[in-house]
């Protein structure tokens, strides 16, 4: 359990966000390949000002990027209507290729008792087994990505990746 970190009981109770690192960039949903959106984004922030869970922030780049750790991504739409330019595409389906990934530094794998991910979930795509029998597991068929299960993780053990990511790690 040497890499489960000491945490408050608040933190657990209320999970907390830390912050992305900066070479880990999401764009929102619909959009575009990396190359063509930051072409064609104009970087007026509408998409960012629109995104009613505030998920949505301005990158260092000044283009709108996704931040998990603050919430959920529920799909709405919003970013896309909000968007003068032609940065996204609203036809893809799914909107992206995210999928929650979960490290070795899981609670429940170090025998503590923790489902905060599993709870959030509106998918219903991660499991955790009971009594703290081993770490939480991510459906992949039914993850959104949505990353409603990363800021909520007491010890920040849940990471969002692009799903060709996560084809190489297995």
């Amino acid at each position: 359990m040497d890499d489960v970190r000491s945490i408050s009981r608040r933190a657990l109770l209320f999970g907390r966000a830390a912050p992305v690192p900066a070479s880990v960039v999401f764009r929102p949903p619909w959009a575009r390949p990396e190359a063509e959106f930051t072409r064609a984004c104009t970087r007026c922030d509408a998409c960012v000002r629109q995104c009613p869970q505030q998920v949505l922030v301005r990158g260092a780049d000044g283009l709108p990027r996704f931040d998990a750790t603050a919430g959920e991504c529920t799909f709405c739409g919003e970013c896309v209507a909000a968007c003068d330019s032609d940065a996204f595409a609203p036809s893809l389906d799914p909107p992206w290729t995210l999928l929650a990934q979960v490290a070795d530094r899981c609670l429940s794998a170090h025998g503590v008792v923790c489902a905060s991910c599993h709870d959030v979930c509106p998918a219903s795509a991660i499991h955790v087994p009971p009594a703290a029998r081993g770490a939480a597991t991510v459906d992949a068929e039914r993850c959104t990505g949505c990353g409603a299960c990363v800021g909520t993780c007491p010890v920040d053990a849940i990471t969002l990746q692009h799903a060709q990511a996560t084809e190489a790690i297995a």
